[in-house]
């Protein structure tokens, strides 16, 4: 997706029950000096998915909203993400023409087995395990 002159701030909607998700959010926050990535838990009851989506497709990929309403979702979500907070100079590859349909395959395929991955990874802050019930995450019990 072309965005020549993106309208920030960049709303990124993440899955906060997600023990992958939540280390990447927390780099995101300190590294959001300049306040252009706005963060919100997707997971959380009370916030509604965007029109058009439920919170299931919104848990399936990650999807951002800059803030003239311009959706960006998967690989494009994930490059202006890290381009928001100085660090698009990682994600560059994302944007190569050529190679985009390798990179979308590869976000499916990790997007597929997040779930299972999210099982060994434990919830940042803490040292419990995560556990996933199909396609949910949830934090483990912390041990005594």
């Amino acid at each position: 997706m072309q965005i020549n002159n993106p309208e920030w701030p960049l709303t990124l909607f993440y899955d906060g029950e997600c023990p992958l998700c939540l280390r990447e959010i927390r780099m995101f926050e300190k590294r959001n000096g300049q306040g252009r990535l706005e963060l919100v838990d997707i997971a959380e009851p009370s916030v509604e998915p965007l029109p058009g989506l439920t919170r299931a497709n919104m848990l399936d990929c990650l999807h951002a909203q800059f803030n003239d309403g311009q959706l960006v979702t998967g690989i494009d979500a994930t490059y202006w993400s890290y381009k928001s907070v100085g660090l698009g100079w990682l994600v560059v590859p994302l944007r190569w023409s050529w190679a985009r349909p390798f990179w979308q395959w590869a976000y499916r395929q990790f997007c597929r087995l997040r779930p299972a991955l999210a099982r060994i990874v434990p919830m940042p802050g803490s040292d419990a395990a995560a556990t996933c019930d199909s396609d949910r995450c949830s934090p483990g019990k912390k041990h005594d």
